[in-house]
């Protein structure tokens, strides 16, 4: 059982994360999963993978159910708990990193069904074949390309073959300008920098400040941000940092105060045009950071 752990382990919690959105739910399923899986004979299956799969995907399936109630009576928004990874070239987390959807799609993802949500988890991060998918969740292969087709209309993602081509992450250079900026309030800069449609969503989960809803257009979301990045300043007497950090498989920042780490942002662009923001302020969902 040690071998098979050591073996699928990260890819089992890969699955499990990307399904629910939370680390402590996924390490939770992933354990479950390997107690359950002590009383089988594994190396006496053809397919101990799928199989390890299969159980993971039911144990989150069954999850969900119960975090979508929670979250109807979440405080403000909900985003996923985001969690640190290695730089895309450490060999370290290699698995991890190259199993993960980007935070972007994460949140994108909340909008598809727990089935649809599997479906997409299994063939874009994971790459399984439609035959895999299928045995995983006992449909057949037909069905799962169906409810793949249908995933991606709900996410509203531009396609060419099997590429995702729809929003994709913004360079370091990008992400510097985009602080430097912020720091020094340059909001016509800022302006600059958004798309037309950009939108900012926070999660405070009721334990930080942190808009309720979703903040749209450019002129509202330099406000929200020059007007958080004062209130920093002021709370904390000019002691912070950014730091520019290897989260969920791409570039995240970190907001270091003295009071530790208190906030993660995320930016996501289109056409080169920052198009989505998200900042993690609950404090329960940064201790992976």
């Amino acid at each position: 059982m040690k071998d098979f752990y050591n073996q699928y382990r990260n890819l089992l919690f890969a699955l499990a994360y990307q399904l629910t959105g939370s680390v402590e739910d996924a390490e939770d399923a992933v354990h479950d999963v390997f107690v359950k899986a002590s009383d089988i004979q594994l190396n006496q299956l053809e397919e101990p993978k799928a199989y390890l799969c299969k159980m993971v995907t039911n144990r989150c399936l069954n999850l969900l159910k119960s975090a979508r109630k929670r979250r109807e009576v979440y405080i403000g928004q909900w985003l996923p708990e985001p969690i640190r990874t290695q730089d895309k070239d450490s060999t370290e987390k290699k698995v991890v990193y190259k199993d993960l959807l980007s935070y972007a799609m994460m949140v994108m993802v909340e909008r598809l069904t727990p089935t649809e949500r599997a479906v997409f988890v299994l063939r874009e991060a994971l790459d399984f074949e439609y035959s895999k998918i299928a045995e995983v969740l006992d449909k057949q292969e037909a069905n799962c390309r169906k409810l793949m087709s249908r995933a991606k209309r709900k996410l509203g993602i531009l396609s060419d073959g099997e590429e995702m081509i729809d929003i994709e992450d913004v360079g370091s250079d990008k992400v510097n300008e985009f602080l430097k900026a912020l720091e020094e309030g340059n909001i016509d800069h800022l302006l600059t920098m958004l798309a037309d449609d950009v939108v900012i969503e926070s999660d405070g989960g009721g334990k930080a400040v942190a808009a309720k809803h979703p903040i749209k257009f450019p002129n509202q979301v330099v406000n929200f941000l020059h007007g958080t990045m004062k209130g920093i300043e002021s709370y904390y007497d000019g002691n912070y940092n950014f730091e520019v950090a290897p989260i969920n498989g791409g570039r995240g920042v970190l907001l270091h105060t003295t009071d530790g780490t208190v906030a993660t942002l995320f930016l996501h662009q289109r056409h080169g045009k920052i198009a989505k923001i998200y900042v993690m302020r609950n404090p329960e969902k940064l201790d992976y950071v």
